[in-house]
């Protein structure tokens, strides 16, 4: 049996739509990209690519809500 990894773009993208909806009265959808891609880049090559996904998804949302907590 073999765990297929979902490709890196793919991943990004999901999580992108997602917190972008999530946090849509708060910031623009350009502004949610740009957190969850620098998020991506942080975390690439440091954890197992099974995992990117959910790790991707929680930390991109815990630092968007911190920056709306800011605004």
């Amino acid at each position: 049996m073999s765990v297929e990894t979902p490709k890196a773009q793919d991943v990004v993208e999901d999580v992108t739509v997602w917190l972008a909806n999530e946090f849509s009265t708060k910031l623009s959808p350009s502004a949610v990209g740009a957190i969850v891609r620098a998020t991506h880049r942080d975390l690439k090559d440091q954890i197992v690519p099974e995992a990117i996904g959910e790790m991707l998804h929680r930390l991109a949302r815990d630092r968007i809500a911190r920056v709306v907590q800011v605004l």
